[in-house]
């Protein structure tokens, strides 16, 4: 395996919107990364992954982009990107981009052109189609409620848009779409960034005759479809290859056989993708309400799924490692604990456990300070364009939940739980802004905080900074062989690395309960153990949440 600068970078994502107001209209900006890039630096990170910033008019915040080559006027000035640009650099710190083009606004030129009618230049940049005995063109769902297809008087066809409304498909079939968006890459990649996070890249290539959906649950069948390889080899070709830059494929519905068709070292696409498999582990056992559960996962199957892509993709592609991000609840509400003593123990446990594994690590922000769920009382406290649609299909339109029990699913899985402001001091809403946030601070901003962070060496952030360091310290923390020990037990995770003459053993206590003897290590007198949640060692006892990671050589 060639070995690259991206395996071993750590990544910070930034959700812009909601990390720095520097201008008092309640909505981060460009400014405000460029304000705390010494935090970023001191947590050890080595990229910031941006959400998008492009014009947008903010259907599904920034998602939606109506000019890819302009700053959003809420985040800025091409002018501050450029700052923050140069800043970043100069401070030894990557900048990736969002890059996001299965769809578009439909305020975006291409589309506003694309309606007129049949015959302009541009119709057949998105995917257009006759009605079906004066219906859809099929039964595809949209991921945000309701039908994929949105009918247009103008022209009297449908368009697909496998989100908003307001975002239709690009056509990837019509060269001059591939041809423009590979423009707008070297446009940003001539500017200096370092890479690009990619939308839900591998539904640009929708299947031939866009057949209807015949399995329960599955909304539409644009996944991994029959020309998506095509299309970003010709990317890699046209413009990847020609940068030292990273690349991450968002990837909804793709197994570990796809994952190495797209990041294979010698397949000439990506470096790695976000997978979805653990994302879904705790999904409602009723198909019809998807993602909206208040279940737990199961750490055996939680186990099972990160355990078979670490091994799958061994010696063959690169993992990405995430446990968050602004698509998906808090870590340490989701797969730990979030309350009272055991919060800063099982975020940290949590990071542990990931940031050991074979892959590239991807902090979300303020997943190093142990932020958690915010668990809006009311409907109106959120903002997402899902959690909204979502309530008012499963309550209004279909009453397949009460608004209560609909409340309680939005407090467990809605994704404004990541995007409330970063908690950054505990002066009035949290040090983000001097207006009125955009989305409501979580509560617990006093006790959760950056500045308290930062100066307590037994906090959360600095066990993130401790892990990013010994990853900068060892080899076997990027690139050992993974091994999962006991599969079945369901309270402890413990994994081995292996790398040359040295051993990693990673242990993780999932639970709040104590667990005697799980292992004996008085026999191995060569270990020294490089970092634990705890300030000492009982050895074969794990306490609540207790991780520890051993180098034994």
């Amino acid at each position: 395996m060639e070995k690259h600068w991206w395996q071993e970078a750590v990544v910070y994502q930034v959700y812009p919107r909601s990390f720095q107001d520097t201008n008092d209209d309640g909505i981060g900006d460009l400014n405000g990364v460029t304000e705390h890039l010494d935090y970023i630096k001191k947590l050890g990170a080595d990229v910031i992954w941006l959400n998008p910033i492009y014009q947008s008019p903010n259907d599904d915040n920034g998602y939606d982009i109506a000019d890819y080559e302009k700053i959003m006027t809420e985040f800025g000035t091409m002018a501050d990107f450029n700052r923050l640009l140069k800043a970043a650099h100069d401070k030894k710190l990557k900048i990736m981009m969002d890059l996001v083009v299965n769809h578009t606004s439909d305020e975006h030129h291409w589309f506003v052109e694309s309606r007129k009618s049949l015959t302009n230049d541009y119709r057949d940049y998105y995917i257009w189609r006759d009605p079906k005995n004066d219906q859809e063109p099929n039964n595809w769902k949209s991921a945000f409620s309701g039908s994929a297809w949105q009918f247009d008087e103008a022209t009297g066809q449908y368009y697909l848009h496998l989100f908003s409304k307001k975002q239709p498909d690009l056509n990837w079939d019509n060269s001059d779409v591939r041809k423009s968006v590979f423009d707008m890459m070297h446009f940003w990649l001539d500017k200096g960034v370092d890479g690009f996070r990619m939308d839900v890249i591998n539904l640009i290539s929708k299947p031939e005759g866009l057949p209807d959906v015949k399995t329960e649950g599955q909304t539409n069948l644009a996944a991994n479809g029959p020309h998506v390889h095509d299309y970003l080899k010709e990317m890699n070709d046209k413009v990847l290859s020609h940068y030292d830059v990273m690349t991450v494929g968002e990837t909804p519905d793709a197994t570990t056989r796809d994952a190495i068709r797209y990041t294979g070292f010698d397949s000439h696409e990506l470096e790695m993708v976000f997978q979805f498999e653990h994302m879904g582990l705790d999904a409602n056992e009723d198909a019809a309400l998807g993602k909206w559960s208040t279940n737990s996962v199961k750490l055996t199957d939680l186990k099972q799924v990160m355990s078979k892509w670490q091994i799958d993709l061994n010696d063959k592609a690169w993992n990405s490692l995430y446990w968050n991000n602004h698509d998906q609840p808090r870590a340490v509400s989701r797969f730990g604990n979030d309350q009272g003593k055991y919060r800063a123990l099982s975020a940290k446990m949590l990071g542990a456990t990931l940031h050991f594994m074979q892959g590239t690590p991807y902090i979300y922000q303020g997943e190093e300070l142990g932020m958690t769920n915010a668990k809006f009382k009311s409907l109106d406290q959120y903002r997402d364009i899902e959690s909204l649609n979502a309530y008012h299909e499963f309550v209004d339109q279909k009453q397949l939940v009460s608004s209560t029990q609909m409340l309680k699913y939005l407090q467990h899985s809605s994704r404004d739980n990541a995007r409330t402001p970063m908690q950054w001091d505990d002066t009035d809403n949290a040090g983000f802004t001097k207006g009125i946030p955009w989305l409501s601070v979580n509560t617990n901003y006093k006790k959760i905080n950056a500045a308290q962070a930062v100066n307590d060496k037994q906090s959360v952030f600095n066990f993130y900074r401790k892990m990013n360091l010994l990853r900068k310290q060892y080899e076997i923390i990027v690139y050992g062989d993974y091994q999962l020990l006991d599969p079945d037990d369901d309270q402890v995770w413990a994994f081995t690395r292996h790398l040359g003459d040295q051993d990693l053993l990673v242990i993780s206590n999932f639970t709040e309960r104590t667990v005697q003897r799980w292992y004996d290590l008085s026999q191995q007198s060569n270990k020294t153990e490089l970092i634990s949640n705890y300030a000492d060692d009982e050895n074969e006892t794990l306490r609540p949440y207790e991780c520890k990671v051993y180098l034994i050589q």
